[in-house]
């Protein structure tokens, strides 16, 4: 069973295994230190954690461990956008 500390290193492991698994040939190998951790959370067994890194491409990683079947699901997002909505209190959809 993982500890907190366990599963952020199992994150960070896993995050850099895929990133280098897809990498272009001309880029530098992602050490597992340079994955941080952006947010985490355990209830009861079971943990799950953002995970981004230094790496310019928009990605971020969600990691969700199953304690009751012991297994870990990691979705790998890509940041498409990020932009300023003033005043969301007042904000009325254009659609």
């Amino acid at each position: 069973m993982f500890g907190s500390a366990e599963f952020i290193k199992f994150g960070q492991l896993a995050v850099a295994d895929y990133y280098n698994q897809r990498k272009d040939v001309s880029s530098p190998k992602l050490e597992p230190e340079k994955v941080y951790n952006v947010w985490y959370c355990k209830e009861l067994q079971n943990h799950k954690g953002l995970f981004s890194t230094p790496v310019s491409d928009g990605m971020y990683y969600e990691i969700t461990y199953n304690g009751d079947k012991d297994e870990a699901y990691i979705d790998a997002y890509k940041k498409w956008t990020n932009f300023t909505i003033a005043n969301p209190e007042a904000y009325e959809s254009q659609t």
